[in-house]
């Protein structure tokens, strides 16, 4: 049995191979689970990683992304879902995959140990920049290299790891533990480790919008509506949020080039597109503050 938590052997494991499959399936679903419930001892470390990363977007930074294997894919997909999700322009965001792009086609396992190219990956960083590393051991030497260069360039560091005491913890300015159990499939890191790594990565840029002022009453109010989708789910949070009906919210929607925060406010009895990119800009770009503005000047009350 090996020492690290994410190469031990499950202790339920024993003859899984040879049990009815209904009964692999809920050992596996149980592991699962298990892996999500570990989030929670976490909380604090991702309030305060959270915090970094508003930070360094509102300060004109950039937030990098950066791990191997399978944690990058983790990695990636929260990366990949912030501009559509809550408008962060893509310019804002970096990928620092070991492997490049080639690893979504072929996920080999030898540029997880490839420093020197993590150390190339990372010369883009600058000191207003925040990195989220990520490693499920916590001692992937591309992750490690990506954080110990981060941090030499003055960024700041997240670092999210499943085994308590990670080397990756070192050159970390918030260190997040995902302490998960044992996988079923022995150090299948993909699962429950992963299944975590998931999770935290939700939390981070979910809060992490929140402190932008992207996220109100649970509507994402940044978010770029490029679809026919998107643009139905922009039309009804304005409705919701500034109690109008669909066809008119479409219309103020149209109106505002697809901004729902300026929707709401010309809902709301701003007089242009102008006026409500104004007040938006005087208060951070948060809806509730603008609408707060707007109504203590008018004692104007539309919303529901």
């Amino acid at each position: 049995m090996s020492g690290t938590a994410t190469e031990a052997t499950h202790g339920e494991a024993g003859g899984l191979d040879a049990r009815p499959p209904q009964e692999i399936l809920r050992l596996l679903a149980a592991g699962q689970q298990a892996a999500a419930a570990a989030v929670d001892a976490a909380i604090p470390a991702i309030e305060t990683g959270s915090d970094l990363m508003a930070r360094a977007l509102r300060g004109g930074g950039r937030i990098a992304y950066a791990g191997a294997g399978s944690s990058g894919l983790m990695a990636m997909a929260d990366a990949l879902e912030l501009p559509g999700s809550y408008g962060i322009p893509k310019d804002r965001i970096l990928v620092l995959l070991a492997g490049g792009l080639a690893s979504l086609s072929d996920l080999a396992g030898s540029p997880e140990d490839d420093v020197e190219q993590a150390r190339k990956d990372a010369a883009v960083l600058e000191p207003t920049d925040c990195v989220i590393c990520v490693s499920a051991s916590g001692s992937t030497p591309y992750a490690l290299a990506v954080a110990e260069a981060a941090k030499g360039r003055g960024a700041r560091v997240i670092a999210i790891a499943n085994n308590p005491g990670a080397a990756l913890f070192t050159h970390a300015d918030v260190s997040i533990l995902l302490q998960t159990p044992p996988e079923v499939i022995a150090g299948s890191t993909r699962m429950g480790a992963g299944t975590a790594q998931k999770i935290a990565f939700n939390m981070l840029s979910t809060l992490a919008a929140v402190r932008l002022g992207h996220v109100h009453d649970g509507h994402m109010v940044n978010l770029h509506p490029d679809n026919i989708k998107l643009r139905a789910r922009a039309a009804r949070m304005v409705a919701d949020i500034a109690g109008v009906a669909v066809d008119e919210a479409g219309r103020l929607l149209d109106s505002a080039g697809g901004s729902v925060k300026v929707a709401v406010l010309l809902a709301a009895g701003m007089p242009d597109i102008e006026s409500a990119r104004q007040a938006l800009h005087r208060n951070g770009e948060v809806l509730r503050a603008a609408l707060a503005e707007f109504e203590t000047k008018t004692g104007f009350h539309k919303r529901a």
